[in-house]
């Protein structure tokens, strides 16, 4: 016998059908819209967001990329440390000043982070600093005040290898130029024969904010400086000398304080339309600006899992080949800043 179907149910059952179809793409929708909106609840968990990478830093350090810092986070820099690494920071900085940071806490913080994730010392890449006397508190220093600067040079390193966990450094900063240029060039040489012993990777000096002093130091250093970290803001016109001495010279320009020392141009509704143009806030837009000087390597010190995640996200993006700014741009963003030079 053949059965004659109800044209009405058959309606009735397409579009029953239909509506289920609906609802199942606009859950799947809805699902994919949460990920890719809360990379954060993904790292606080372990699990690396659909923007993140386990990316060695051996592989992206001649890439664009930002350095994690981790200077005031005192007890709390552990665990900072390790939410940034599982989030996607692959370079972190730090310093051998108990004063301002935690050193400890930072070797501690990566070591957790590269167990869980399965990483190894090369896919991490530690900075750290030699603060001369001037720059520690009297009360908690990591050498002996009374011994020549040489020698707490040497010290200071040996403290900085154990509290990172590591036997060498990717980059050893001396955080200021001492009273004299004849101390800073002593200091100098004990860094230069930490690379030459394996020890240290590479050199640089920070909070150096006087051109002729540094272009003194390059001249005579054997060993040039790599990189020159500076707090970058209006006051000392963005350093425009100095960068472009770095420029010319391969020198890496590191900055800080770049987001807090700018915050009025970046609340602006001109930058907050060009950010969004790009899919960025206001800050990942200043740090990709930076980032495509090809010469600046901006320092974040975020302890936000929501900001880590769009900080690597753009970070990602710029080293996936991505042109973030073209030269109008640049310029463009430099006349908001105020920047005198690129």
């Amino acid at each position: 016998m053949v059965t004659v179907k109800n044209p009405k149910t058959s309606r009735k059952r397409l579009a029953a059908h239909y509506l289920l179809l609906v609802v199942a793409a606009c859950f799947l929708c809805s699902t994919v819209l949460i990920v890719s909106r809360e990379p954060a609840s993904s790292a606080a968990n372990g699990v690396r967001g659909i923007l993140v990478d386990a990316h060695s830093a051996s592989k992206m350090v001649n890439k664009p990329h930002l350095i994690y810092g981790t200077a005031w986070k005192k007890d709390a820099t552990a665990k900072h440390v390790s939410e940034a690494v599982k989030t996607g920071f692959r370079f972190i900085d730090t310093a051998c000043q108990p004063k301002h940071y935690n050193e400890a806490g930072v070797g501690n913080g990566w070591t957790a982070a590269a167990q869980e994730l399965g990483l190894g010392r090369g896919d991490i890449w530690l900075q750290t600093k030699f603060t001369p006397v001037s720059g520690q508190d009297p009360n908690n220093m990591p050498y002996d005040k009374d011994l020549p600067v040489v020698e707490q040079a040497k010290v200071s390193l040996q403290v900085s290898l154990k509290n990172l966990h590591t036997d060498y450094l990717d980059s050893w900063v001396l955080h200021s130029p001492l009273p004299s240029f004849e101390e800073t060039m002593k200091v100098w040489r004990v860094m230069e024969q930490a690379v030459n012993d394996g020890l240290v990777r590479q050199i640089g000096i920070s909070n150096c904010y006087d051109l002729d002093t540094f272009r003194l130091l390059y001249q005579q250093a054997s060993i040039k400086p790599a990189v020159l970290q500076n707090r970058f803001y209006a006051e000392s016109h963005f350093d425009t000398g100095l960068r472009s001495f770095c420029k010319d010279r391969k020198v890496k320009y590191q900055s800080f304080w770049t987001l807090s020392a700018s915050r009025k141009a970046l609340g602006t509704p001109q930058v907050k339309e060009l950010a969004e143009a790009k899919g960025l806030t206001p800050q990942t837009y200043m740090y990709a600006f930076l980032m495509s000087l090809g010469y600046v390597t901006p320092l974040s010190g975020t302890t936000s899992l929501i900001h880590m995640a769009e900080d690597v996200a753009v970070m990602e993006r710029t080293q996936g080949g991505e042109t973030m700014f073209t030269e109008d741009e640049q310029k463009e963003m430099a006349v908001i800043l105020g920047m005198p030079r690129l």
